[in-house]
């Protein structure tokens, strides 16, 4: 029986920009910094400016599919090492994201955990958030380190600084090819 948070029933949204937000914070965390460059910062500034509603609708659900597609790379993963990628990739998401208060509040942590289960369990993590309401403002800084996270575990588990970001846009340059 399908469900209603099923992937098919999703918007993959933009996910092309979602991935360049992402990929443009690990570098930053690659390099070293702990917060974006000035530069970079006017740039990312300048381009959540020029989003309309619909715009910025789209960014946050194709952040939930990077969360999606992410984490069924890591379950995938973990399930060829007879593990469970929940068992692994949960507590070291909720406890990374406790460090980080100042971009993640609190009472925040549940509904990504709660997301990157839903992920793992093959529903969609935009689905299963709609049905407690729409996105809150102080949700947008914990999805972003929802997806930050799980592309840095997956660049730590294969030992490439790039792959999680190849392995996306190997995707979307599939899917435009079909």
């Amino acid at each position: 029986m399908s469900s209603s948070c099923d992937p098919q029933y999703a918007p993959a949204g933009d996910v092309g920009a979602a991935l360049m937000v992402i990929d443009s914070r690990l570098k930053a965390v690659y390099d070293g910094r702990s917060g974006t460059d000035p530069e970079q910062r006017r740039l990312m500034d300048q381009f959540a400016a020029s989003l309309d509603p619909e715009g910025v609708r789209d960014l946050v659900d194709g952040a939930c599919t990077l969360v999606y597609m992410f984490t069924t790379w890591l379950r995938k993963a973990y399930e060829a090492h007879d593990k469970d990628a929940i068992e692994y990739v949960v507590p070291h998401l909720v406890a990374t994201m406790r460090t980080m208060p100042r971009s993640v509040r609190p009472e925040a942590i549940p509904t990504m955990a709660g997301m990157v289960i839903a992920a793992a369990t093959d529903l969609s993590p935009s689905l299963w958030r709609k049905q407690y309401g729409e996105w809150t403002k102080d949700e947008m800084n914990p999805l972003e380190a929802t997806a930050l996270l799980l592309a840095e575990h997956i660049n730590r588990l294969t030992g490439d600084r790039d792959y999680a970001t190849r392995l996306i846009a190997n995707a979307l340059s599939g899917a435009g090819q079909e």
